[in-house]
């Protein structure tokens, strides 16, 4: 009897650790994975508090970062250029570093194109750096008479590489770090939307930026691209 009695008393300890375990994992959930938490504008966010449909940079500090909407860069000449300023004429954007021996002159070398088809027209031409510790405006200013590149179309700039990359991503959706940049050209309209993406490299894609550009400088209006 007395051994009967301490194996009952031992399965029931058992099963009480088995239910808390069970418990703890159901509180817990699947390993690995994290609770999705409602928060007060019902906007699902992970496990580390960061809104998955918020228009914000994921947290760093005790606030979120807006995401750019505007940039103020510094030009080969030493002068401010900022974005606000662009407005009123479409604009084709870029990212390069002067260092690439040769995908960025190729690059270039489309820009120079759309210089010289564009020449005296409301058309400006941005190349940003992305290697802006050695691409500093005199830099730039040498680079640029390699394309002569005019001052009044053809801007290039530069300022700090973090900034750079926000530039990149959270204004023209596309990836730029220290010496590596997208292979592509954004055409910018005058109101300042996003209205086209192209791989400079293929010749259709190049040949429908300039027929793009030739719509918005005869004054028709492309639909803005979200990416």
């Amino acid at each position: 009897m007395k051994v009967m009695s301490t194996l009952l008393a031992l399965l029931a300890l058992c099963g009480a650790g088995i239910l808390v375990a069970l418990q703890g994992c159901s509180e817990r959930g699947p390993a690995g994975s994290a609770h999705v938490i409602g928060t007060s504008d019902d906007t699902a966010t992970d496990g580390e508090g960061t809104s998955r449909h918020s228009r914000k940079r994921p947290k760093s500090g005790a606030d979120a970062e807006e995401w750019l909407s505007s940039f103020e860069l510094i030009e080969r000449s030493g002068e401010t250029v900022r974005s606000e300023d662009l407005k009123g004429q479409p604009y084709v954007v870029g990212f390069f570093f002067t260092l690439c021996p040769s995908i960025c002159l190729n690059q270039n070398a489309k820009v120079q194109e759309l210089q010289e088809k564009y020449r005296g027209q409301p058309l400006r031409l941005l190349s940003i750096s992305c290697d802006p510790e050695v691409d500093r405006p005199k830099v730039l200013a040498e680079y640029a008479k390699r394309f002569d590149a005019d001052p009044k179309q053809w801007l290039f700039l530069t300022g700090e590489m973090d900034y750079i990359a926000r530039v990149a991503a959270e204004m023209y959706f596309l990836s730029a770090a220290r010496r590596f940049h997208a292979e592509k050209f954004v055409l910018v309209d005058a109101q300042g939307n996003n209205v086209g993406f192209y791989n400079w490299s293929d010749p259709l894609q190049f040949k429908q930026l300039q027929d793009d550009i030739d719509k918005l400088l005869d004054g028709s209006e492309l639909p803005p691209v979200m990416k």
